[in-house]
């Protein structure tokens, strides 16, 4: 049974590139229903990641998250100090 979902108009013109751009790269058509399932599949695998897209970024972090960030430290050896992280960000 089909069900009614609202969607901006952003999202439907997307979605609506999508459908076309899988016809024209494999040939074959696609309904919409089709491809939203397909997505809604793929999104079900990957949960995780859509659920924490959800999330509002915290701040401070939690201290489980601080222990978990301190658990996985280690010390290279080599001193470091603003001006070598700027040279390997910005080059």
């Amino acid at each position: 049974m089909a069900t009614a979902v609202k969607v901006d108009e952003g999202a439907k013109s997307r979605l609506e590139e999508l459908q076309a751009e899988i016809r024209l790269r494999t040939g074959k058509t696609v309904t919409q229903q089709d491809l939203l399932t397909r997505l809604i599949d793929d999104a079900y695998e990957s949960r995780d990641a859509v659920i924490d897209s959800f999330r509002e970024a915290t701040v401070p972090l939690t201290d489980a998250e601080k222990d978990a960030m301190r658990r996985d430290r280690f010390r290279s050896g080599v001193e470091t100090d603003e001006s070598d992280i700027d040279d390997v960000l910005y080059g």
